[in-house]
């Protein structure tokens, strides 16, 4: 459910059945098939980094949608050093 400033603000399980309608101004996408902008680290380059990295079906409550994909509301990840 993302709310009319275009942010997650709930993940729903729906079974289907014509009982429940979305709030009105709410989008409804399917997460299993959206793809998100969510912190990877990326372990081939030196020194080690977190990246923003697509991956489908990861998006979560908080991200915020542009239209097309959802991105993190997450800070950057840093790296512990050894």
């Amino acid at each position: 459910m993302i709310d009319p400033q275009n942010i997650v603000e709930n993940v729903i399980v729906w079974d289907g059945g014509s009982d429940w309608t979305p709030p009105t101004g709410y989008t409804m996408i399917i997460q299993e098939t959206t793809p998100a902008m969510v912190w990877k680290l990326n372990d081939s380059v030196t020194p080690n980094v977190y990246q923003l990295t697509e991956v489908v079906g990861a998006g979560s409550i908080g991200f915020t949608w542009n239209g097309t994909l959802l991105t993190t509301n997450k800070p950057q990840p840093t790296v512990p050093s050894a």
